[in-house]
């Protein structure tokens, strides 16, 4: 299983950011094989954590047109400055009843 952390300083997070955001996330849960997602914004920081079962959904997701139109507005609307990391988990346990 893969993580991909993506770390953001937003400039501005308009309804249009919003609206975006939601779509994007759910054509990556239902179409690309994303496992899980998880978001958080403070202040002007955000953290998106996805989880991927291999690297070649990641690659499909990252060349598909509505995420490459996202990309877009994000450098030139969304954020300030941005990170991607992609790593690869090699163990994980949990307790009780999270996923």
């Amino acid at each position: 299983m893969f993580v991909v952390i993506f770390r953001a300083t937003a400039r501005t997070l308009d309804a249009d950011y919003s609206a975006t955001a939601a779509r994007l996330r759910e054509l990556a849960l239902n179409q690309f094989g994303c496992l899980d997602f998880a978001a958080v914004t403070e202040g002007d920081q955000e953290v998106a954590l996805s989880y991927w079962p291999d690297e070649a959904s990641i690659r499909a997701w990252k060349q598909h047109t509505d995420h490459l139109m996202a990309q877009q507005l994000g450098r030139e609307r969304w954020y300030s400055s941005y990170t991607v990391e992609v790593a690869e988990i090699t163990r994980r346990y949990s307790s009780g009843s999270h996923p």
